[in-house]
This record gives C-alpha cells, sequence and structure tokens, in this order.
C-alpha cells in the first residue's frame, strides 16, 4: 500500500476517519489487531503523537480496543451506524445522571469520611492509591478502572453511615459500567493524563487524611465536575 502524506493541523482528525474508512470497509474486521504505531505512522504520514491522539479519539468512541503491550484491535462489537463513531455520548444523558447522583452522594461521604475516618480506613485507601500508581505504571486500564470505584466506595465505608455506604453500594454496577467511559473522556477530551487523575484521588485521601471536611468535599466535587462539564460540552457539539 502506497504510503501517505497528511499536513494539516487537524491530522489526527482525518487519521481517525481513514480508519474508519477501512474499518466500514471490512479491510480491518472487528477483532483484528492493527498494525503498529510505527507502521501506521508511516502509512498516513504523520507522527507517532498524530497518531496516538487519533487512536485515542477512536477508543473514546467505542470503535477500538488498545492493550497496553499487546497492541491495538478493531473492538469485536461495533458502534452503531447511527452512532456515527460518537457511541459514548449516545449514553451521555444515562452517564450524567450517574454524574449528578455521585456529586450529591459523594459530597456526604468525603465530609464524613473526613470526620470519621479510623487509621484502618487510611490504610485501605492507600492501599488502594498504590494500586492505582502501579496500574499507571503498567499501562493497565483494566486494573486501573477497578482501583479507582474502589476508591470511591472505601471513602463511603469510611463514612461510618450505614444508609450511605448502601447507596453507593447500589451505585457500584453502574460506577463499574461507566468509570472506564469518563475516564477516557479525562484522557481524550481534557488531553489530561493518568498522573493528573492520580494527583486529584491523592488529594482527596490526603484531605480525608488531615480531617478537612470541607476540602475533602471541594475537591471530590471538583473531580466529578470536570468531566461532567466535558461530557456536557460534547454533548452540545453532536447536536450542532
Amino acid at each position: 500500500m502506497r504510503n501517505m502524506k497528511i499536513e494539516t493541523a487537524k491530522g489526527h482528525e482525518i487519521v481517525s476517519r481513514l480508519i474508519l474508512e477501512r474499518i466500514s470497509s471490512g479491510e480491518w474486521e472487528p477483532g483484528a489487531k492493527l498494525p503498529s504505531v510505527v507502521e501506521l505512522s508511516q502509512q498516513f504520514g504523520v507522527g507517532r503523537s498524530t497518531l496516538r491522539e487519533a487512536l485515542s479519539a477512536l477508543k473514546a468512541t467505542g470503535w477500538l480496543d488498545i492493550k497496553h503491550g499487546g497492541g491495538t484491535f478493531v473492538k469485536k462489537i461495533l458502534p452503531s451506524d447511527n452512532a456515527g463513531g460518537n457511541s459514548l455520548f449516545q449514553e451521555a444523558n444515562s452517564i450524567l445522571e450517574i454524574l449528578e447522583v455521585r456529586k450529591l452522594l459523594e459530597a456526604g461521604t468525603s465530609s464524613y469520611a473526613a470526620e470519621r475516618r479510623t487509621d484502618e480506613d487510611l490504610v485501605n485507601l492507600q492501599i488502594i492509591l498504590n494500586k492505582m500508581e502501579h496500574a499507571l505504571l503498567q499501562g493497565d486500564t483494566v486494573e486501573g478502572e477497578k482501583a479507582d470505584v474502589e476508591f470511591h466506595t472505601a471513602i463511603a465505608s469510611a463514612s461510618r453511615n450505614s444508609l450511605l455506604i448502601q447507596l453507593m453500594e447500589s451505585l457500584t454496577q453502574r460506577l463499574s459500567e461507566t468509570i472506564g467511559k469518563t475516564r477516557e473522556l479525562w484522557f481524550y477530551q481534557e488531553k489530561s493524563t493518568a498522573e493528573r487523575l492520580l494527583d486529584e484521588h491523592r488529594s482527596i485521601f490526603e484531605a480525608i487524611k488531615s480531617g478537612n471536611a470541607h476540602l475533602a468535599n471541594q475537591l471530590i466535587g471538583e473531580h466529578l465536575t470536570k468531566v461532567e462539564t466535558v461530557l456536557k460540552a460534547n454533548i452540545q457539539n453532536t447536536k450542532s
């Protein structure tokens, strides 16, 4: 196949479309492994950073699955044609509702956790943060997502309020289903890094550890509001 050369300020958008064309044409079938980043960069005539940005966009919208150290694969179940590459945002209202509930619920759990946490709670939260850091270093997104869910449920446990704990536990399945999507928004749409996400969790932990209920409440609110803001912006973009 003849290599191409793309020179544009938005090269990653063109590369994304070209990759989608190959998937749609059947050249790359569901479950198929794509060529390496180096090979794709050469084929499309773009730098590796541009190529990775295109791949991240397609992962965020449900077309690709990127496995650290294992390559990039076409999703076995593709977004519907009507999704137009924006399957994530077809579920936006559901995710937004979960985020709204979490903001209200976790405002309470984080505040009470700062006031009532035990040494055992702090040890547990630190262990979870260590898991998140290890997952980050290994590039293990699955374990990172699990640790993310564990962190928020552990804060609820530290609140020592049985009803709040039960309410948070009732959301655990929905959290597991959507936290991967919201993390993709964090990394792709906000252009943020896994390190920054980890730092935010650490800051929340430190506020709880220091017993600062107001700061814990504020930090967890800011943490959830960022994803909510980006998601709302993308909903608006898909309507325009």
